[in-house]
């Protein structure tokens, strides 16, 4: 009879081997580790970026126009479509008409999107921004646009991906004499 307390050491050899087959199988059984994905392009072409760049500008004009600047609430679907430079301008421009009592009537269009460069998922393009149909408004009712301020202007566009439906923000607005906007 074998005693509790002490057993043969053939069985204490068997229960060890027993052991380390048991780890061992359990360990082929871990989970492996996720696969790190690789990042890809966001877009297969140039063509496909400057189109979801141009599509941005457009959704991003579309909320502008849909602002009321009594109503601050209205502008956070204008700030969906910036980041950086082109965020904080809005978000201060934005609070400084509101705070003046600013009222806008008409809307803003663009009628020539001209694509530059499309570089490390960078979009750069030139933009004839039409704004003869705004007018704002002083809290008085007085005219709050300049004289001499043109109907339309040139401006250079940078857009940087984001998490938006068109997979880009609009990130810096700059005027630029590189496009002739008649």
């Amino acid at each position: 009879m074998i005693s509790p307390t002490r057993l043969p050491a053939t069985s204490r050899r068997f229960g060890a081997l027993t052991m380390t087959a048991v780890v061992v199988m359990l360990a082929g059984c871990a989970p492996t580790p996720a696969p790190t994905p690789t990042p890809t392009a966001a877009f297969a072409s140039e063509e496909e970026a400057f189109a979801a760049a141009e599509e941005t500008f457009r959704q991003y004009t579309a909320a502008t126009n849909g602002t009321d600047l009594t109503d601050p609430n209205s502008f956070a679907p204008v700030f969906d479509w910036l980041l950086g430079d082109a965020l904080s301008a809005a978000r201060e421009n934005y609070s400084q008409f509101h705070a003046a009592g600013i009222t806008r009537r008409g809307s803003s269009t663009f009628d020539t999107f001209t694509p530059i460069k499309y570089s490390e998922a960078v979009v750069t393009a030139h933009v004839c921004l039409d704004i003869a149909e705004v007018e704002l408004f002083n809290a008085d009712g007085t005219s709050a646009v300049p004289p001499d301020r043109p109907s339309r202007q040139a401006i250079e566009v940078l857009f940087t991906p984001a998490k938006t439906d068109t997979k880009f923000a609009i990130s810096s607005t700059t005027p630029t004499e590189s496009l002739q906007c008649a």
